[in-house]
């Protein structure tokens, strides 16, 4: 066994296998155009991404942001990078009635996802939407439903299932490494000093309501009067994000669910508060501190934690099997480590040799952000399918809902696999 799954092996790994044939009147050597929504903090940063991941068959055309400051970065940054000047929006109506543009990359807040995404497939345009797919469970069945009937391709930005360190310890998994699983840790530890808060991101100074659209950064959300901190640090707020649950815990039940095959989980505990960023001034919604306990069918459970207040774990995930360890750490490094039974395992066990291999140095990658952007991108070629569906995302998505839901009802949630519904024990 020990030679069939060493480093050397692996890295000889055949790619994903092939998708469907070149999608429908596209030439072979066509470029993607890409119209891309929402250039602030993460979408500004995958303009570079994208031009890592699939420079000589996407060109971006238009880019789109209610925020004008934003709007010019993107373009300088265009311009540096990829040599080229694209169209630019303020309603991305706009931008999606650009019969030009093949596919959309929607890098907004999480409460702007339903609306633009089933926008976006009924205009014809494949999409790549950030995770969470949706801000409700209810609308992220929606979105599901207007894929299934679109036909189009459709990837949720759930990168670590794109990650070759995740890939690999699904392959460990599969092999039968670390035996029977069935507990997990997860956990995701970030600080800073007292004047730099969790989600405080810095509000440009020349910001103000003639420059930002407020209205459409606020879309459905309740209406309310013109508020930088709400514009520019939105995952602080109940109203555009679900806080912990749908930035960060997202991204580990996902990923749990890619390396054991599991999906929802039957019920969520979940605690925690504003522990940490207490002072008056401050008037955020979602946690700092955050706990959740969940079940799935076949005896199964993840216990989850994340605390911005020490880092000194950093974050990861932890396989508990009943022969051995997986360990995927800050989404850099990996250990399989065998279990030794006080000293007395079985052979077959003790044969098994401890493995690390690290994102940068075994697979030249910091994390699977790139890979992500780049299956999407073949994927609309013919040439691979997407490793994260909006069926994917969804299963994703329900695991942070049903924690957010659980916090803020101080209840313990439910969930029926078989009418796709939730309630609360």
């Amino acid at each position: 066994m020990a030679d069939e799954l060493n480093r050397r092996n692996f890295l000889k790994t055949a790619a994903l296998a092939a998708g469907p044939a070149l999608v429908a009147g596209r030439a072979a050597n066509d470029k993607v155009n890409i119209g891309w929504i929402g250039v602030g903090t993460r979408g500004y940063a995958g303009l570079d991404w994208m031009h890592t991941a699939a420079p000589n068959d996407v060109q971006i055309t238009a880019i789109c942001d209610t925020y004008t400051g934003y709007i010019a970065r993107a373009k300088d940054r265009m311009a540096t990078i990829w040599g080229t000047t694209p169209k630019t929006y303020v309603d991305y109506r706009e931008l999606l009635a650009d019969k030009s543009i093949d596919a959309v990359f929607i890098m907004t807040p999480e409460h702007l996802h339903h609306d633009m995404a089933i926008a976006a497939l009924r205009a014809g345009k494949n999409v790549y939407v950030e995770k969470p797919l949706a801000h409700t469970i209810e609308e992220g069945f929606d979105i599901v439903r207007e894929w299934e009937k679109s036909k189009k391709i459709v990837q949720v930005g759930t990168q670590n299932r794109s990650s070759m360190l995740y890939k690999r310890a699904k392959e460990l998994v599969k092999q039968g490494m670390i035996g029977d699983v069935h507990y997990v840790r997860a956990f995701w530890y970030r600080n800073s000093l007292p004047d730099d808060p969790a989600w405080r991101y810095v509000i440009p100074p020349e910001a103000t309501p003639q420059n930002t659209d407020w209205n459409r950064f606020l879309g459905t959300a309740p209406k309310r009067p013109w508020d930088s901190h709400r514009y520019f640090q939105w995952r602080l707020y109940w109203d555009y994000s679900g806080g912990i649950s749908t930035d960060l815990l997202v991204h580990q039940t996902d990923i749990v669910n890619f390396m054991l095959d599991k999906t929802v989980p039957r019920s969520c505990m979940a605690s925690g508060g504003i522990y940490r960023w207490t002072d008056k001034t401050d008037d955020r919604d979602t946690p700092d501190t955050f706990s959740a306990i969940y079940e799935y069918g076949n005896n199964f459970h993840i216990n989850y934690s994340c605390y911005f207040g020490n880092d000194h774990y950093g974050y990861g995930e932890q396989l508990c099997g009943n022969e051995g360890t997986i360990e995927v750490m800050n989404r850099q490094d990996l250990y399989f480590t065998p279990e030794s039974y006080k000293g007395k395992a079985p052979a077959s066990i003790a044969a098994r040799k401890p493995i690390h291999l690290n994102g940068k140095a075994d697979f030249n990658e910091s994390d699977g952000a790139i890979n992500h952007f780049r299956n999407f991108v073949q994927a609309i070629l013919g040439k691979e399918q997407v490793i994260a569906p909006p069926r994917v995302g969804q299963q994703a998505a329900i695991s942070g809902h049903m924690a957010t839901l659980s916090f803020k009802n101080q209840k313990k949630i439910l969930w029926d696999e078989a009418a796709n519904k939730y309630h609360f024990a």
